[in-house]
């Protein structure tokens, strides 16, 4: 059994765009990380993402519209359509997708994290 609490470990975090592993359910990570600014734009070919905002307000772009995603509020990206998160003011999310999800799906760049660092 493992318990804990999202509050603090979002408290260690100290980066932005840097991906932790809160916890493993079978193949599906529960991760949390603190955005600021724009992300790049991406897909991923065979994973849906589940994006919960925790604190502040997401604005999730997609090619031909953007959504507003409040705290307390999720949007779910489906595998294969391009997206691309913006935070104006900093964001806290908790994510949940397949263990294998890399964060810049068909992207490789400076903000690959091909491992999530467990917190």
């Amino acid at each position: 059994m493992t318990r804990g609490n999202i509050a603090a470990k979002l408290a260690q975090i100290q980066e932005h765009w840097s991906p932790r592993l809160l916890a493993r359910v079978n193949d599906t990570d529960i991760r949390i990380v603190k955005i600021k600014g724009e992300f790049v734009w991406h897909h991923h070919e065979a994973e849906d993402e589940l994006f919960l905002v925790l604190e502040g307000r997401l604005l999730m772009q997609f090619r031909d519209r953007e959504e507003w995603v409040e705290a307390g509020e999720y949007i779910l990206v489906p595998r294969g359509v391009e997206h691309r998160p913006v935070a104006p003011e900093e964001v806290h999310l908790l994510l949940v997708e397949p263990a294998s999800t890399v964060n810049t799906g068909d992207v490789r760049n400076e903000r690959t994290i091909e491992v999530v660092e467990a917190i």
